[in-house]
């Protein structure tokens, strides 16, 4: 009886050992995707007021834990089912992350002054309250954590497949990962978002005085650089997520220019082209869709 009692013990001892070294290896893995996912929703989770900054991304925090509980079971179950449709789930959202950064970048380059209706229209908006607003920019943060999230699993799981894991550790290890990811990444966000808070506690604490008064002027002057820095390179972190979807997920894209992929910057390159692309075939769709809606409700 006892010793049957120390063999389970020895398998959960060894199965938590390897659990832990599979979790290594998945986290390195996703190390490239979860740097870019920190860009992202770092940029998605700045400009609120300082009382609302950590309410809002508490929100976001809790999404992207509803999130993850969601695609587990789904990505388990189709890869159970057929494997291939993950491809296609990533594939879709590749399209969305790259619509996402060039409808921004195409919001930067060709933004005009607004006249006639369109100011109405933006009088309209401005006129909604903030929490509305807020919910809006929640929202919006937690869809593209989501397509985030995909791609994050995903890679964690195909690691522990190609290792050739029982189920129980491919359960483990991938769950192990997202959760770290979702830890990891809001709990930098926060700390990022809270700077200029703790800038002036230490100009508070030192009376603006010696190197705690001098750091505590260049926390608080750094954070809008960080926030504008975050958000060209958030922007830039979506279409090179989705390039890099496409080159591995598209077949004949993974052949596109395939001399590149073998140079890091010439491959870096390549999946910037190839998100800026995707990106420009959304806004497409997009803008068609739109304006058949808009010519479907005159009619």
């Amino acid at each position: 009886m006892a010793s049957g009692f120390f063999a389970i013990l020895d398998d959960i001892a060894a199965l938590m050992d390897d659990v832990a070294v599979t979790s290594k290896v998945a986290t390195q893995k996703t190390a490239g995707i979860l740097g870019d996912d920190l860009a992202v929703n770092a940029e998605k989770a700045t400009g609120f007021l300082s009382s609302r900054e950590l309410p809002v991304l508490w929100a976001i925090t809790k999404g992207s834990f509803i999130n993850k509980l969601i695609i587990l079971p789904v990505v388990f179950f189709l890869n159970w089912l057929y494997a291939p449709a993950i491809n296609y789930v990533l594939i879709l959202g590749g399209l969305y992350l790259a619509f996402e950064g060039v409808e921004k970048i195409i919001e930067f380059l060709f933004h005009r002054e607004k006249e006639g209706h369109e100011v109405i229209e933006e009088i309209i908006e401005d006129e909604k309250s903030d929490e509305e607003i807020e919910k809006s920019k929640v929202k919006s943060a937690i869809t593209t954590d989501f397509i985030l999230s995909i791609e994050i699993v995903i890679i964690a799981l195909g690691t522990v497949l190609e290792e050739n894991h029982p189920f129980i550790t491919q359960i483990l290890v991938t769950s192990l990962v997202a959760f770290i990811a979702t830890v990891g990444v809001y709990g930098i966000v926060a700390l990022i978002v809270r700077m200029d808070d703790a800038g002036f506690k230490l100009i508070k604490k030192s009376n603006d005085k010696g190197f705690f008064g001098k750091l505590g002027h260049l926390l608080v002057k750094a954070l809008p650089i960080v926030i504008k820095a975050l958000g060209v390179i958030g922007t830039i972190a979506l279409i090179m997520v989705a390039g890099g979807i496409f080159a591995h997920r598209v077949e004949f894209l993974h052949h596109f220019l395939e001399s590149w992929s073998s140079n890091g910057v010439l491959n870096v390159v390549k999946e910037f082209i190839l998100g800026l692309a995707g990106g420009l075939i959304g806004v497409a769709i997009f803008m068609t869709g739109k304006g058949a809606v808009s010519l479907v409700k005159r009619k």
